[in-house]
């Protein structure tokens, strides 16, 4: 794979750093035909160019022996010859530009949308292992990086092969002697860029993680800023950010002062071989070896070659940057995730109906394996009824939601929807069946109506009567056509309490994080939400986090969890009558029973609206 031929070029044990490049195209056949004809117009446009000084030193041969009579018109003819040779050089230069540049921004948008698309496919415990800001710069700069390397540096970096290699040759056919005493100084330099090129690697890996650090700290405060504002800490988050970039900019220091040394060696090395041209090919004019003319073409040619050195150093350099960041994605790319993203098999609409059923399931965290979430965890909610779950904080609710959501697999036992188990189905097509609202509501940086829509299976075909109408069914049409421009205003990452975008299609299951949210409302607000979940549960299996008492009373069981396991279950009246069990002691604490004269009531007498009225009192 990628991955493994940038490790082996990093290594020193890969030859052919162009060749890694290209294989980014491997599987777009569509640019085989414009890389091609660039690698044909970079031909003409190497040879026009390289064979200019064979031509002038016979023109300059000329013009130093005794001219004919003839002698103007002869040099014009060739000097005209000449022009439109080289004006078709130019033409086919600016060709191979264009057309490399294009395929490697293909090359690039590929790369992007691909790197996006296996990120978009991970399984939730890869991202709970991968801080967000270090996704985000593989993203941006990472890519920008190699999008750079794959472009005008390959662009570059193909010229400059060709006209040094073209050059050489052409040192060799005009003089071989001299040939080989100028180019005894490249070995010593290729070792130089060797040494250079592992040293740009190990400073370009560090800076590339040390970017990653500081935007991740950067999208943290900025995401939390409330929180930073809250306590204070602006001053301390900009000393903390500051020396993560001051970190960076040491690294920089270091690769510029390593840039300056080897391209100071380099330019050094092509004024020593010009030196030599002019220091060798005196004493073999001297001796009648050579004439002006070819000392002038070969002169030329060393002048091109030390050039065309130049640019391959730079590419060189660029390229071994491009190496540690493209090491990096494709690592990305490559990774397969541990849980299937769209593969399993789907259920008719006469087979699912939303029986939920956990069954001897134990569970923790994988960034966690110590800590046990869940043993022997057994619930079993029939299709169409509403459970109410109810326990202290940590014990793993929002959990439960997380394995139906199956954004987590058991450690061992079975869930099973009608039956099936859940590692059977399509996670893709039935999250799609599943409506949920989350503990912290999350509202993209696009229009109300767009996120209204996204809970669609295709966003694209929902029109506006359809967002109208669930936004009605949510008691919010009213207060979003208040807006300045109603349903098109364009939100930010926090909003509306309660989401609509689980309204679109009928969701056989409904599971809600944020019913606590509910207590922080008016009365008035808190009644229209409430009368738009009722409507929403009607016919639907539905898990509530439950914590106000209308919602446990509702609800047609009510489990406990505790200890990694369901303590009770039950209806609510059965679990409020047991003194001693942990049910009774949460209402308790959280204030639903008004005072001790409460847990002496009588449930199947019928006094329990006693109790409703004291607690509505409370609350």
């Amino acid at each position: 794979g990628f991955a493994q031929l940038c490790k082996g070029l990093q290594g020193g044990r890969g030859p052919c750093c162009l060749l890694l490049l290209l294989s980014c195209a491997k599987q777009q056949s569509y640019l085989l035909l414009p890389c091609l004809a660039a690698v044909g117009f970079l031909t003409v446009s190497s040879v026009i160019t390289m064979s200019a000084p064979f031509f002038l030193g016979k023109v300059i041969d000329v013009i130093y022996t005794n001219p004919s009579e003839d002698f103007t018109d002869s040099l014009s003819s060739l000097c005209a010859l000449l022009s439109g040779i080289f004006l078709c050089g130019a033409a086919a230069n600016a060709t191979r530009v264009y057309l490399m540049q294009t395929a490697g921004q293909r090359i690039v948008k590929r790369l992007r949308t691909t790197l996006f698309s296996s990120i978009l496919k991970q399984e939730t415990a890869f991202f709970d292992k991968t801080r967000t800001g270090e996704l985000i710069n593989r993203l941006s700069s990472d890519t920008a990086l190699l999008g750079r390397s794959l472009t005008e540096n390959l662009s570059d970096g193909l010229r400059a092969a060709a006209q040094a290699s073209v050059g050489v040759g052409m040192m060799f056919f005009v003089s071989p002697s001299l040939a080989a005493f100028v180019l005894s100084i490249v070995p010593p330099l290729a070792v130089l860029a060797v040494i250079y090129g592992r040293y740009l690697r190990k400073l370009t890996k560090m800076t590339q993680d040390s970017l990653a650090e500081a935007t991740q700290l950067a999208e943290e405060r900025i995401g939390n800023i409330r929180t930073v504002r809250a306590f204070g800490q602006e001053m301390a988050e900009m000393q903390k950010y500051t020396n993560k970039v001051d970190y960076v900019l040491q690294l920089a220091k270091k690769e510029a002062l390593a840039r300056a040394g080897f391209f100071g060696a380099t330019g050094l090395s092509g004024n020593l071989i010009v030196l030599s041209v002019l220091y060798k090919g005196g004493l073999l004019m001297g001796n009648a070896y050579m004439t002006v003319g070819e000392l002038s073409s070969f002169l030329m040619y060393a002048f091109w070659v030390g050039i065309s050195i130049g640019g391959l150093s730079s590419f060189y350099s660029e390229l071994m940057k491009g190496l540690g960041a493209g090491g990096r994605l494709w690592e990305l790319i490559e990774r397969k995730p541990q849980l299937p993203f769209n593969e399993g098999i789907t259920l008719g609409k006469s087979t699912f109906r939303g029986a939920l059923e956990f069954k001897n399931v134990e569970f923790a965290y994988p960034t966690r394996p110590e800590a046990s979430i869940f043993k022997d965890f057994s619930l079993s909610i029939p299709a169409g009824s509403v459970m109410a779950l109810v326990g202290p904080s940590g014990t793993g609710k929002s959990t439960i939601v997380s394995l139906l959501l199956r954004l987590y697999d058991p450690i061992s036992g079975t869930i099973t929807v009608d039956g099936f188990d859940i590692r059977q189905l399509n996670p893709l097509w039935f999250r799609t069946k599943i409506g949920t609202v989350s503990q912290e509501p999350i509202l993209f940086s696009c229009s109300i109506a767009e996120n209204i829509a996204y809970g669609a299976e295709d966003p694209s075909t929902v029109t506006a009567e359809e967002i109208q109408k669930v936004a009605e069914i949510a008691n919010a049409a009213s207060f979003i056509r208040d807006f300045p421009k109603g349903f098109d205003t364009v939100v930010g990452e926090k909003g509306i309490l309660l989401s609509g975008t689980f309204l679109f299609y009928p969701k056989k299951i409904l599971l809600l994080q944020s019913e606590a949210k509910i207590l922080a409302l008016d009365a008035e607000n808190e009644y229209l939400v409430q009368e738009a979940l009722d409507r929403l549960m009607e016919g639907r299996t539905v898990l509530i986090i439950a914590h106000r008492l209308s919602t446990i009373q509702n609800a047609d069981s009510v489990a406990v969890l505790g200890q990694g396991k369901i303590l009770e279950c039950g209806k609510h009246e059965e679990l409020l009558a047991n003194p001693n069990g942990l049910f009774r002691k949460l209402m308790q604490k959280q204030a639903f029973l008004q005072n001790s004269d409460a847990f002496a009531l009588d449930v199947q007498s019928g006094e329990n609206n006693l109790l409703k009225e004291n607690v509505r009192e409370n609350v």
